[in-house]
């Protein structure tokens, strides 16, 4: 009970910052939301407390000691064909049933199949997990690899705007960041350290992270290559935004989606966990119960917190985008503002930040991961206003920027280098496709009334969050280098200021 108030209280002050900035904008003149808007708002919002607090609790008791346990036994097995195979089926079911990408598909529904969509995404996660896992296995270097996938990406992404589908560019950068989402990240984290751990070698803490970076590419190659075979007029609809009149019917009937969706997902992974546990792992009964006991928090907290993002924040979301873009320059800094506390609340961050403190042993805390989260992501958003404001391609933005963070792997601490890619695709959570892309959608709709531009500038939004941290991070890194380089460069002068008369016995 002691832990669980204190995830509460965590998530309170995860949550607390945007609630607040929603609610003072509401009481200046370039807001203006009705009361029935600001009470299912606040309720919600208090309900996503509850969902984060029970979710953070569940990763720490079941998610992350499962994906170790699966990472550990399946290595331990000396058999790569069934780690490979396994890591596969985990990547393709998992992200089938993610909620963020269920979100996202649904929002595109006019312009491509969702289950097209989604199954495609899948194989892409399913493909480059086992592409992270044999990065473990021969212990190669997570930036070559993002070199080499990244140009073969952007040679995609040429073929599309080529094909006549450029619009579709920014959907496809954005299912790379949705796909990571809160089922995924701490399970297929804690896989990657389970793997590292038990292959062992003197970069195992390095090695252990990457995987995220890796499964962030693959549903960005999968929808671009969609999109380079699709035929036919792209026709995008503005899904509706609004709170229903009867809220109680309207929370009851995403209750029972979001349950179902939940169900799927976390129940995909428990039956592979005991089967995997049954064949290869054999854990004690207290252990099981223990991992049970934190699936049922996990399922619990994820429930409370998808429904009450769905009927509270999207609607609220896409108002604040609607009246916001009415004045242009107050759209783009509130955008950042936003973005300094969204990230907050994402439940996948907390887990990452955790996680990061450990392995590095406290070398990278979690207040420092937290403020290079929130300062990239509160760029990113701020950047994806301005480029709705002057409507211009997303590539304007992503070519240079991971050019940057590409170029920054070669001189920051390999570590970091995995840690910001990591983070990129973690950053990009549940709030992000449930507040501020609605959020996004909403300010262009204010800018273009006509809609046209909604596929083109809106989305893209997403993939900004995910790009951002990663120079962000690294450049955390490259203050740690040059920080310590300062320290070496004083330490020297003290010693050689010395007196020369004092004796050094290198005995």
């Amino acid at each position: 009970m002691k832990q669980l108030l204190f995830k509460l209280k965590e998530s309170l002050i995860s949550v607390l910052p945007i609630t607040l900035i929603v609610i003072f904008l509401n009481f200046t003149p370039i807001v203006n939301l009705s009361p029935k808007e600001v009470l299912v708002f606040s309720i919600s919002a208090i309900l996503l407390i509850v969902g984060i607090g029970l979710f953070n609790m569940g990763a720490d008791l079941a998610m992350t000691p499962m994906g170790t346990h699966v990472g550990s036994g399946l290595t331990k097995a000396k058999s790569i064909m069934i780690l490979l195979s396994v890591c596969f089926a985990l990547g393709l079911f998992i992200t089938i049933a993610e909620p963020d990408l269920t979100v996202l598909a649904g929002q595109v529904k006019d312009v491509i199949d969702p289950d097209l969509l989604v199954i495609a995404v899948g194989v892409g996660v399913g493909i480059f997990l086992v592409v992270a896992v044999l990065k473990i296995v021969f212990k190669r270097q997570l930036a070559s690899l993002l070199m080499y996938f990244y140009m073969l990406l952007f040679a995609l992404a040429t073929l599309l705007i080529v094909s006549g589908n450029g619009d579709l560019l920014a959907l496809s950068f954005d299912s790379g960041g949705v796909t990571t989402g809160p089922i995924t990240v701490p399970f297929i984290m804690a896989l990657g350290v389970g793997i590292a751990s038990t292959i062992g070698g003197k970069r195992a803490n390095e090695n252990s992270f990457g995987l995220i970076a890796l499964c962030s590419v693959g549903p960005i190659i999968a929808v671009i290559i969609l999109g380079i075979f699709a035929e036919g007029k792209l026709d995008y609809t503005v899904p509706s935004y609004v709170i229903a009149d009867n809220v109680l019917k309207e929370f009851f009937i995403n209750l029972l989606s979001v349950t179902e969706e939940v169900t799927l997902a976390l129940g995909l992974i428990v039956v592979f966990f005991f089967i995997i546990n049954f064949i290869f792992l054999k854990l004690p009964k207290r252990k099981i119960i223990q991992i049970l006991i934190g699936v049922l928090y996990t399922y619990i907290g994820l429930i409370i917190f998808l429904t009450s993002v769905n009927v509270g924040f999207m609607p609220i979301g896409y108002k604040l985008g609607t009246q916001l873009g009415e004045n242009p320059w107050i759209l783009a800094i509130a955008g950042f503002i936003l973005g300094l506390v969204v990230v907050l609340a994402e439940p996948a961050v907390h887990v990452l930040n955790k996680q990061v403190e450990e392995i590095t042993d406290g070398n990278v805390s979690k207040t420092s991961m937290l403020i290079a989260l929130s300062v990239g992501v509160g760029i990113s958003i701020c950047l994806s206003m301005i480029r709705i404001i002057f409507d211009f391609s997303l590539l304007y933005y992503l070519i240079p920027g991971y050019f940057i963070s590409l170029g920054l792997s070669f001189f920051v601490p390999r570590m970091y280098t995995a840690i910001a890619f990591d983070s990129g695709g973690v950053a990009s959570g549940p709030l992000t496709s449930t507040f501020i892309l609605p959020f996004a959608v909403g300010a262009c709709m204010a800018i273009f009334p006509d809609g046209s531009k909604v596929l083109s500038d809106a989305f893209g939004i997403v993939a900004m969050v995910a790009m951002t941290p990663l120079i962000t991070i690294q450049l955390l890194g490259f203050r740690a280098v040059v920080a310590r380089q300062v320290r070496e460069k004083i330490a020297m002068k003290r010693i050689l200021d010395e007196d020369d008369n004092q004796i050094i016995n290198f005995m």
